[in-house]
């Protein structure tokens, strides 16, 4: 193993706008095509079964990819990744814009995601190696840009899609290629580090990861038993293999599980929170798509800069005080919105505002704290790992939530501070989200706890 050293900081700087830049058009390239869905249907003639499969075949790969890139982050050099990354990206971009049928937009959408997997994956990691002093301010940059980009997206994609027309969503995303050759001069040479992926392990974990994640978003139950038993035969290898896929001493590491689980149900909060609201904005306030995008833009665009300003005090206090503040500004967030679903627009805007507020500030922190806790040979896959579990979180709150939202005459009413009416489904699920978002902070003040006292006892 080599050691890299700390990069200068005006290198930092220009990596840290690379990085986000490059974050913005990942996230984005998600929220637009959520817009674009009724468009493309009626473009191709297809079915909402169908057409579900522009979002669904992207979920399935991107959310094994971005444990695989970091995993291949622990071995083969970042910019090299990148490389390959961004270009697989720009090319199904390519693939997207000229599609002429519907099979080949698909095609498009698992390039994408085969590429676009790496920046997410990556841009966790790179603080963490090459920006260590200051790598909580830059993990708040990171997470700012993804908690902006998303609610800017469906804006953007809105006006795109109705001015022009949906394939020119693709040029945002083919523009990526472009900074290719800043990665390839910012950021630093590695050497190929000793070790080999575990292919058999790596292949039964995809397996077990993409059959879930089918289950989740097609509602197919019997794929369970394909999960079952792929999750099963890579638990077996990984306790007889000499060099898994992931090593069980990361998972003993008390601290990092007791993160990422956090992380985990904080980010089923946030994602239930987005898939929601533009739910409940269209039927109980009738609004359009771009009413929607400017009801949550107020949110995204504050929270980006709150999220530089919890960045640095991630790098003066430590992330476990912001994990707390976060998660606690969630849970008052969807609380308000429970007690006010229903109400004018403006006043959700509001509401929306406080929780949104926690979306850069739970991510950054939880980030700081796993890159703390991990040695630099388990970094890529511990960080890969908790970018896996936290796009299933969204996958789980959305098709839990959807499939509630479904059920038809509720008029049990568990808020009693909130209206009664059309928007009681609504605010029962908001007060669930204070619940869960409540019940996490309260694990991780645990928890997290008896696990450093413990890690202190060892060492």
């Amino acid at each position: 193993m080599i050691d890299i050293k700390e990069v200068p900081d005006s290198q930092k700087k220009k990596l840290t706008f690379l990085i986000c830049l490059i974050l913005a058009f990942t996230v984005m390239n998600g929220t637009m095509f959520n817009v674009a869905i009724p468009d493309i249907a009626a473009d191709f003639n297809l079915s909402p079964s169908q057409v579900s499969w522009v979002l669904t075949g992207y979920i399935l790969v991107f959310a094994i990819g971005s444990l695989m890139y970091g995993k291949l982050a622990d071995l083969f050099a970042i910019r090299t990744l990148f490389t390959i990354g961004i270009s697989l990206f720009a090319f199904g971009s390519l693939i997207g814009f000229l599609s002429p049928n519907f099979p080949s937009l698909i095609v498009a959408r698992i390039f994408q995601a085969m590429g676009g997997a790496s920046i997410p994956a990556l841009s966790f990691i790179i603080p963490a190696r090459f920006m260590p002093s200051s790598r909580g301010k830059v993990f708040g940059y990171v997470a700012s840009t993804v908690a902006f980009a998303s609610g800017v997206g469906p804006i953007v994609g809105g006006l795109i899609g109705g001015v022009l027309d949906w394939r020119f969503l693709f040029i945002l995303s083919m523009m990526s290629a472009l900074s290719i050759p800043l990665f390839r001069r910012w950021l630093p040479a590695e050497e190929r580090q000793q070790g080999s992926i575990d292919i058999p392990g790596a292949i039964l974990i995809a397996i077990t990861v993409a059959s879930l994640l089918f289950v989740i978003t097609t509602y197919t139950l019997w794929i369970l038993a394909i999960t079952a038993v792929a999750g099963g035969l890579f638990v077996w290898w990984t306790i007889k293999a000499k060099n898994p896929f992931i090593q069980p001493a990361i998972l003993k590491n008390k601290r990092y599980t007791v993160t990422v689980l956090t992380s985990f149900f904080g980010t089923s909060c946030l994602f239930g929170l987005i898939f929601i609201i533009p739910i409940m904005l269209r039927d109980l306030n009738t609004l359009s798509t771009i009413g929607i995008g400017l009801v949550l833009f107020p949110g995204a665009i504050i929270s980006g800069f709150l999220g530089q300003y919890g960045g640095r005090v991630i790098d003066k206090r430590g992330g476990v005080p912001v994990v707390i503040t976060a998660l606690l500004l969630i849970a008052g967030g969807c609380l308000l919105i429970s007690t006010f679903a229903g109400s004018q627009a403006w006043m959700i805007s509001i509401c929306m505002l406080v929780a949104y507020l926690g979306f850069p500030l739970v991510q950054s922190s939880t980030a700081d704290i796993l890159s703390s806790t991990l040695s630099r040979e388990e970094n890529g896959v511990g960080i890969g790992l908790f970018n896996l579990l936290n796009f299933m979180g969204g996958a789980f709150a959305s098709a839990i939530f959807g499939a509630v939202l479904e059920i038809q005459g509720v008029t049990l009413r568990l808020n009693p501070l909130s209206a009664s009416g059309d928007n009681v489904i609504y605010s029962n699920l908001f007060l669930v989200l204070t619940l869960l978002a409540a019940a996490s902070v309260t694990f991780f003040m645990i928890f997290y706890k008896r696990a450093s006292a413990k890690q202190v006892e060892v060492s």
